[in-house]
């Protein structure tokens, strides 16, 4: 008999469930010969002191104080500073730091433990020893399994995914720089995976980048030769589940037979040429050399296999170890020296696959201007010219108004050059992909190849060297990569933007917290321990403080709690369980809380996919038509407000008088994830002043809408709602880009549920901008603007389906 999934154990009278088994899907196993299973909670409840817990739940600490003073001391001061802070008069029952330390190891929640490992590379020493801090990358993968191919029949894939990137962790004794590696598992949804903060990313090593005793040339080699080696070892594990199995227990307790595949290792371009053991001039996807990086066709797939054979063969004949001549016989054949490569007995693992095409350095920052001030876009005041410092959100800040900024500077077939790559990134960034969205991308490459001779002919393509003739860029090349999305899934789930975050916020606090002693090393391991026992604890009182009711597990009834409010969170799981075990102790935890939903107490439209957000109080209240039309210098206001009286069957009352507001909030549901509630958008119309004579206000879309009669009240009902006065802009005939053009500057009053996007739209520009001209009078002198539609993700495919229709 199969089990009842917990998605189906609801109550009876839910009687509209059904499920359908995967003919593939995993088992649970009963081991005979071992206790019942147990998943992270519940073996935190089976710890020795587990009796003294009943009634001190943070025993051995005297209570919530104690614990938080020791969690303060642990994390914010030195072996040293904490012994002199447990020297004053008074302190807490534990004297030093010997002593907190040991209760600290009392505590359940103990996860993986950190070690460190002494390395050397045959025949070559260090100015310093090779010091490798880790822990095993299989411990770390049953870990997160339980807390929320060709392979044997009724087994589960843990899928890995990896990220690393060097990062400088100190700053005293000159900086020390290391490799952090990162892991999670793809069995954790994607969506939470792409946040920093929400814990399922696992810090599993930092491995050493040592000065060795040779010539500089040969420096970069052996720190990749130590990468792998430092790999190898902390992935041994990992890779021999992936070849027989493990058996591991998931979230609800249940004893399952898992594979370990490695299905992406996330990493700029530099450190995907190093995991492939490639020279810069190649791909490390594909078969592609340095001249072929322009080519619009696609070339065959690296999947490692052949790599690993060219350098089996090459070893057979030359001593590895031999740098000068290894070096110069693997120049011969596009290899970059490494000879054991991490990945090399890892089953399933194929280079084309795991090396997913990436986001940010791949297109955000592939490339590389005045216009109106918008809410949320940057404005860059100067140029772009003259931004000393790009990161991903600068140049995703330029892709949103290039396209529109080169109209009149540049040729036809150079813009549509520059169009196609912004419509292929955007696409690309698409969550959900059909065979038309990847036609779409597909077709938006091509386009840019048809029209990329125009950049080259206008002297625009500009190396370090001066202007270049030919677009031998690896990025392009790897942008033939993006298409094949049918075997990877979503791209922006591999993005490098986590793993960024990730060396800033999760890395560097232990390194902080030491002293540069002879036993630096320890002092990290130990950190490093103290640092998770104290979130596992934290998270222990939390759940077990909610334990009101004879019987009640809270962490598996959230883990039961599968409808639409939970999944739809997209937060940490953590705070998903607390939130449902112990609500009150929801503000304890520090996880990216659900978006503010307006849905529930706002101003619905009328099919009830957006919803408007004004505050209760207004900023000017009891004004008469007179004074409106004087405040916002809106002279045809009363014409306006009359004219949409008269359409909807109603007369004006003669004493109406007025409450303004100066900006409200809209706020919609996903174009992909229907049920995804988005981040509100503020709208706003500042007053007139000097600088600004007709105020300065964002531009929407709306749908044209007349209310109907009236009923005979004294306020009529199409006068009582929230109404918008709004100045028109026409749509002119479309052409290759979507455009707007001013016809006269007339006023109309529309309600506030007619409105459905907050757009951007940028002047056409014919050619040099007056002096007199900048963001804030933008609106007032140009005639003809463009609609950019690469405003925003969301809105690109909103106006995409607009556009379709």
């Amino acid at each position: 008999m199969l089990p009842v999934p917990q998605a189906l154990q609801r109550l009876l009278e839910q009687t509209n469930l059904s499920a359908k088994y995967h003919p593939t899907s995993g088992y649970h196993y009963i081991l005979p010969d071992q206790p019942p299973p147990q998943n992270m909670f519940q073996e935190m409840k089976s710890h020795p002191l587990q009796q003294a817990r009943e009634t001190n739940v943070w025993y051995p600490f005297d209570g919530l104080g104690e614990w938080s003073l020791a969690k303060f001391l642990i994390e914010n001061l030195s072996q040293m500073q904490i012994n002199k802070f447990l020297k004053l008069d008074w302190r807490p029952q534990f004297k030093s730091k010997d002593e907190l330390f040991f209760y600290m190891e009392q505590l359940p929640g103990r996860g993986p433990q950190w070690q460190c490992t002494k390395l050397r590379l045959k025949g070559y020493e260090s100015e310093q020893p090779i010091h490798l801090i880790w822990r095993d990358g299989l411990e770390v993968m049953k870990q997160l399994f339980s807390n929320p191919n060709q392979l044997p029949e009724g087994v589960t894939i843990i899928l890995i995914i990896a990220a690393s990137d060097k990062t400088l962790v100190t700053r005293h004794t000159g900086g020390l720089e290391m490799h952090p590696l990162f892991l999670t598992i793809g069995n954790i949804q994607a969506d939470i995976c792409m946040k920093a903060i929400s814990h399922v990313w696992r810090c599993t090593a930092f491995m050493p980048i040592p000065t060795f005793i040779v010539n500089s040339d040969f420096q970069s080699l052996l720190w990749a030769c130590l990468w792998h080696k430092c790999m190898d070892l902390i992935c041994s594990n990992l890779k021999i589940a992936a070849h027989v199995g493990e058996y591991m227990v998931d979230p609800s307790a249940r004893q399952c037979y898992c594979f370990t595949p490695l299905i992406s290792h996330i990493a700029n371009l530099p450190k995907q040429l190093m995991i492939a053991c490639i020279m810069k001039n190649s791909s490390p996807v594909t078969m592609a050399t340095h001249k072929e990086f322009g080519d619009e066709t696609p070339h065959p797939p690296q999947n490692g296999t052949e790599t690993y054979t060219l350098i089996q063969q090459l070893c057979n004949h030359v001593d590895p170890w031999d740098l000068i001549v290894f070096i110069r016989e693997a120049k011969k054949l596009h290899l970059s020296r490494v000879h054991l490569l991490y990945w090399r007995n890892w089953r399933h693992s194929n280079l084309a696959r795991f090396l997913m095409p990436e986001i940010l350095h791949t297109l955000h920052k592939f490339f590389l201007i005045i216009h109106h001030k918008h809410t949320g876009v940057c404005y860059f005041s100067g140029g772009i010219s003259h931004v000393s410092q790009m990161t991903g959100l600068e140049h995703q800040d330029i892709q949103h108004m290039i396209v529109p900024m080169l109209w009149g500077m540049a040729g036809p077939g150079f813009i549509c050059a520059v169009w196609a790559m912004i419509n292929f990134i955007y696409l690309a960034q698409n969550p959900l992909h059909m065979e038309s969205s990847i036609a779409l991308m597909t077709q938006a490459l091509q386009d840019f190849h048809d029209n990329k001779q125009a950049i080259l002919d206008a002297d625009a393509w500009q190396g370090k060297s001066g202007t270049k003739d030919d677009f031998f860029i690896p990025k392009l090349e790897l942008m033939q990569s993006f298409t094949p999305i049918f075997h990877v899934g979503s791209l922006m789930q591999w993005t490098a933007d986590v793993s960024e975050c990730l060396l800033i916020t999760h890395c560097k606090h232990p390194f902080e917290c030491t002293s540069c002693h002879r036993d630096f090393v320890v002092q990290i391991t130990r950190i490093l321990d103290q640092e998770e026992t104290i979130q596992l604890f934290d998270l222990y009182t939390l759940l077990s403080s909610s334990l009101s009711m004879p019987g009640q597990d809270p962490l598996i009834n959230a883990i039961m709690m599968e409808d639409e409010e939970i999944t739809s969170t997209e937060t940490d799981p953590t705070f998903t369980w607390v939130s449902n075990a112990n609500p009150a102790a929801q503000l304890c935890l520090q996880v990216p809380h659900p978006v503010h939903n307006h849905f529930l107490k706002g101003i619905m439209s009328y099919n009830a996919q957006i919803v408007f957000n004004v505050t209760l109080k207004a900023d000017r209240s009891h004004l008469d038509i007179s004074q409106l039309q004087s405040l916002y210098n809106i002279p045809d206001y009363s014409h306006a407000l009359h004219l949409y009286a008269s359409c909807n069957g109603c007369i004006v009352p003669s004493q109406l008088l007025f409450n303004t507001w100066w900006k409200f909030r809209i706020q919609l549901y996903s174009t992909f994830h229907t049920c995804r509630i988005m981040l509100s958008q503020q709208i706003h119309a500042d007053l007139p002043s000097p600088s600004i004579p007709r105020g300065n206000c964002n531009t929407v879309l709306f749908n044209w809408r007349v209310d109907g009669g009236n009923d005979g009240a004294s306020v009529p009902e199409c006068l009582s709602q929230v109404l918008v006065y709004i100045q028109h802009f026409d749509f002119i005939v479309p052409g290759p880009k979507p455009s707007m053009e001013r016809v006269i500057r007339r006023g109309s009053i529309i309600p506030l549920a007619d409105i459905t996007h907050a757009v951007e739209i940028i002047p056409v520009y014919q050619g040099p901008l007056g002096k007199d001209v900048n963001s804030g009078n933008s609106l007032e002198v140009f005639e003809d603007y463009f609609l950019n539609n690469f405003a925003e993700k969301e809105l690109y495919h909103s106006l995409s389906v607009i556009s379709d229709n």
